[in-house]
């Protein structure tokens, strides 16, 4: 449990914190954006459109971000389409790719909401904890082991 899921008007001033390894390179979490490798996912998914897909060196485990000489990571950055009744809907189908649903986020905008778990819709028994106001238009960004195409996301929510 993080002090921004205790006391979630933290995260007004400092962001949610990564678990380093599970992100690509040179992954930095703002209060409303994340910047993998110098590109900012926000202005990503504003330039490309959602779902998109970035992808840097994984991080080497237990060097607190530094990249693999082999190894690759991807980001997702999905729109959520709908929230009813605990399920969540993105217009990315998570289902062919490794995502690390506990790193799941919220982009674009800060939320004092508390957390709260969600069951994705593509996935079987998988299930996400982002803040409870999450609305229809709202970024999610997943990071997800390996390399990920965009073909891999096509068919679940659209």
């Amino acid at each position: 449990m993080t002090l921004t899921a205790l006391l979630p008007t933290l995260r007004h001033s400092i962001p949610d914190p990564l678990a380093f390894d599970l992100w690509p390179e040179s992954t930095i979490a703002t209060t409303t954006d994340v910047v993998v490798a110098g590109v900012s996912l926000c202005r990503l998914a504003e330039v490309c459109d959602t779902p998109c897909v970035h992808s840097a060196a994984a991080a080497r485990p237990g060097t607190h971000g530094r990249p693999s000489p082999t190894g690759e990571a991807t980001v997702v950055v999905a729109t959520v389409l709908q929230t009813e009744g605990g399920r969540l809907r993105l217009d990315a189908d998570l289902s062919r790719v490794s995502p690390q649903l506990a790193e799941a986020r919220l982009l674009g905008r800060v939320s004092t909401a508390r957390l709260a778990r969600f069951a994705i819709g593509s996935l079987q028994d998988a299930v996400v904890s982002l803040p409870a106001d999450l609305l229809p238009g709202d970024l999610v960004v997943v990071p997800c082991a390996g390399t990920v195409c965009l073909r891999d996301l096509r068919g679940g929510g659209r």
